[in-house]
């Protein structure tokens, strides 16, 4: 009986489940593991997810959920449990498979073994092959943390030995359920200064960025006590990162999608969490936003803007958000004159892309910038090391790729600049300054002296500046609650109005765009003196929207009043107005249904903000497709006042005998009898709803079988049950047709032939974001069954009401 004994406990100590380390002549089976001395890790067999193969690897103890963080078979697996663990008298770790082959082994061994190799499974997760029980660096054969999976963790060194050319890097698994090696890989780049790099495949997917001395300048240090490190000398070149507190645990995950994730949790609670971490906006998808721009996050959406002295490569692509051919220079260095350049910082910043580089750590920031500067090839610096108010050298050779700013971290970047941009940014140099104002002063003595001369000689004119002038002032002073612009400053802006910066002409004139010294748009809409909607709606214009502010309404930044010019600045909308998009077959195709589905609603709460819940009670009289603008989201605001009017108190509807408005958007009680009221609007929002729905043009469309315009057949359309036949062929089947329906009824409804018949926007709003059940439509306005013999000669007359560029029409009633 003792010598039972004695054969089962030889036998539980050669294949015991609870030791930390295995010897030569030992294994591990299927179904047994090795524990860390600590508890912690654990190595064995294992199966991922939904698989049916068997693995070898090493995860975490008594964490939920099942965390595996290294595999040694990853592209090699078991297809059953006959799987054997042995290392061999070489220190070799061998995985052996029924047929006693060997599918996978650790055959690279650094240097010379002993007879006693051991391997031991450390609480840090390493599996390390040792001489013996040496404690030094130079004992160690192999270990798992030099040939890591998906996961990095605490120590674990991501970089090269750049003596044996060995390259230590993350790679994701190919899914959930699969852990051989995917398309994504953590790496870290030596090209120019080295820096960490997301590839897929051999394409650059996101950028963490170079090391900075803190941080990655990408991110952050985590908040779970990490300490980061970067070594880089003859030897070798890596990043790694230390925990700080021995009771938590943190780890960087790359996912099989290319995401960056962070695993977290602590002795004590022991459930892991998970967060997207680094790439989880589309700034740090890399180059979003080409070359030599920046990118912009808001929490919700990415913005692209041009470095300064940098212009868009493709203005029109670049205006509706495709921004991936970037920016080029303003104007071509000229190496001879490089004394006159300058630098222009940015602070809170993502450095660029490191691969076209140079650097040197013992330059402080002054020496760089000389180095930069005498280098034609240089276009921007930074420091190397942000620590102790910075130091080290990093030079820019080449474009600037994958910039982005945060609001809070990141580093100070220079960027080289012409002589001109300094100026332009109000950077000029003295001498410049002295000459401009001595020139200055002396035009402005002659013009005083021909001034004086010209009020001797003629009084009464000289009477009629003052009186103009006066009386601008008066307007200036009465009319105007709002920040006045200088016309240098818009001329300047502008490019003294350049037809290259126009953006468009309306009934008052044209707009431009315009670029302040300090970087910021603005588009600038100037009074056509020719315009016979002169200064009152101007005024009205200033007077109703400067005291309006809704996200769905433009704002109006400024206005200028100098002599005959009259303009008014509001905030810039970089893709144009609606009409730009939805009438054109190219640009429409980037409106998807969700789009379309916002823009109707923003433009609903937009009116009604007007007509309702504004301090005035405003009804806009001009509302169609070229009067919303889009913003880079391609958000709706509505825009152009000059028509509108405002009630007072309960008042809710007026009439006039100068009808205003374009052809298409007026409802039929205005264009007849000048009956103006809240219902206009909505006939208005009406059509436009359709127009987006469909995108056609009501006043273009024509049914070919009964002649309608849009509205009309829309209408035969929904009476014939067939209304989903308006919706626009580009959108295809990605949009849910109950809420195409709904649109298209609710467009319907605003615009019947009766204006009582019509919802209000409170009514509108609340229809197109509840599932209630709508009223049944009736007959719209200007709805006639007409046949091309009888009415096509009065059709065609009744086109020309309109004109051509679609400006806002004033026509005498006589009726």
């Amino acid at each position: 009986m003792l010598f039972i004994w004695f054969c089962l406990f030889s036998y539980m100590t050669s294949t015991s489940t609870s030791l930390d380390s295995l010897a030569v002549s030992q294994s591990i089976r299927d179904g047994e593991t090795l524990v860390s001395a600590g508890g912690i890790t654990e190595l064995g067999f294992f199966i991922p997810g939904n698989s049916a193969r068997r693995y070898l690897g090493i995860w975490f103890r008594n964490v939920s959920p099942f965390t595996v963080v290294w595999v040694a078979n990853r592209n090699t697996p078991l297809d059953n449990k006959s799987g054997v663990l042995k290392l061999n008298e070489n220190g070799i770790l061998v995985l052996l498979n029924a047929t006693n082959s060997t599918i996978w082994s650790s055959s690279n061994i650094s240097s010379k073994t002993e007879n006693d190799p051991i391997a031991r499974l450390l609480d840090s997760g390493n599996f390390v092959v040792k001489n013996g029980e040496q404690t030094n660096e130079n004992g160690v054969l192999w270990q798992s943390f030099d040939h890591p999976c998906d996961i990095s963790m605490p120590e674990m060194k991501i970089g090269w030995n750049l003596e044996t050319g060995v390259e230590r890097y993350v790679s994701s698994w190919t899914s959930d359920d699969d852990p051989a090696e995917g398309e994504y890989a953590l790496k870290m780049d030596l090209r120019g200064y080295p820096q960490l790099i997301v590839f897929k495949g051999p394409d650059i997917k996101s950028r963490a960025g170079p090391f900075n001395g803190f941080s990655l300048v990408a991110n952050p240090v985590p908040s779970h006590d990490t300490l980061p490190k970067f070594v880089f000398n003859e030897k070798e070149v890596y990043y790694e990162f230390e925990l700080l507190d021995k009771s938590a645990f943190f780890l960087y995950k790359l996912s099989p999608s290319g995401t960056g994730q962070s695993l977290f949790w602590t002795s004590q609670l022991r459930t892991r969490q998970v967060a997207s971490i680094g790439d989880q906006d589309q700034c740090e998808t890399y180059a979003f936003c080409g070359a030599n721009s920046l990118c912009n996050y808001d929490g919700n959406h990415p913005t692209c803007e041009c470095l300064r002295g940098y212009v868009p490569k493709s203005p029109d692509q670049w205006n509706i958000s495709i921004w991936v051919n970037g920016c080029v220079p303003m104007n071509k260095s000229n190496c001879e004159n490089n004394d006159t350049d300058g630098f222009f910082k940015y602070t809170h910043m993502k450095l660029p892309d490191t691969s076209s580089s140079w650097f040197n750590a013992t330059m402080n920031l002054d020496e760089c910038h000389k180095s930069c500067l005498k280098n034609c090839s240089c276009t921007a610096y930074a420091n190397l090391d942000v620590r102790d108010g910075g130091s080290g050298c990093l030079l820019w050779l080449n474009n600037l790729v994958d910039l982005r700013s945060f609001s809070e971290w990141g580093q100070d970047f220079y960027i080289r600049v012409s002589a001109s941009e300094l100026d332009h940014a109000g950077h000029g140099n003295v001498k410049r300054k002295i000459v401009g104002i001595t020139v200055g002063v002396t035009i402005f003595g002659l013009i005083i002296s021909c001034v004086c001369i010209f009020i001797i000689k003629n009084q009464g004119t000289a009477r009629k500046i003052y009186n103009k002038h006066y009386q601008n002032r008066l307007l200036r002073k009465e009319d105007i609650d709002l920040p006045t612009f200088d016309l240098s400053v818009l001329a300047n802006a502008t490019e003294n109005f350049s037809t290259r910066n126009k953006l468009g002409e309306g009934g008052f004139g044209p707009v431009y765009k315009g670029t302040l010294i300090d970087g910021k748009e603005l588009a600038v809409k100037r009074l056509s003196k020719k315009s016979e909607q002169g200064l009152d709606e101007f005024k009205n214009e200033v007077a109703l929207i400067s005291k309006l502010q809704h996200r769905n309404l433009v704002k109006l930044l400024g206005c200028c009043i100098d002599g005959d010019e009259k303009m008014l600045i509001y905030e810039f909308m970089p893709n144009h107005s609606l009409d730009y998009f939805v009438f054109d077959e190219t640009k429409r195709k980037f409106l998807d249904w969700p789009k379309r589905f916002n823009i109707i609603n923003g433009i609903a709460r937009g009116l009604l903000y007007l007509h309702q819940d504004s301090r005035l009670r405003i009804i806009h009289r001009d509302l169609k497709t070229s009067n919303v603008l889009l913003d880079a989201n391609l958000h709706p605001k509505i825009s152009d006042f000059g028509l509108a009017r405002s009630f007072i108190g309960d008042q809710v509807e007026a009439n006039t005998n100068r009808v205003a408005g374009t052809y298409g958007y007026i409802p039929p009680e205005y264009a007849a009898r000048g009956h103006f009221s809240l219902k206009s609007d909505v006939f208005s929002y009406g059509v436009i709803v359709l127009e987006i729905v469909s995108g056609k043009k009501n006043r273009e469309f024509s049914d070919p079988e009964h002649y309608n315009n849009l509205l009309g057949h829309a209408w035969r359309l929904w009476t014939e049950e067939r209304v989903l036949e308006l919706l626009d062929e580009l959108l295809g089947e990605q949009c849910a047709p109950f809420e195409v329906i709904r649109c298209i009824q609710v467009g319907l409804l605003c615009v019947q032939q009766r204006p009582e018949d019509r919802p209000d926007m409170s009514s509108v709003v609340l229809m197109l974001n509840s599932d209630t059940s709508l009223p049944k439509p009736k007959v719209p306005g200007f709805y006639t069954e007409i046949d091309v013999t009888s009415d096509a000669n009065s059709s065609s007359a009744n086109q020309k009401l309109h004109s051509v560029n679609e400006l806002s029409i004033t026509i005498l009633d006589a009726r």
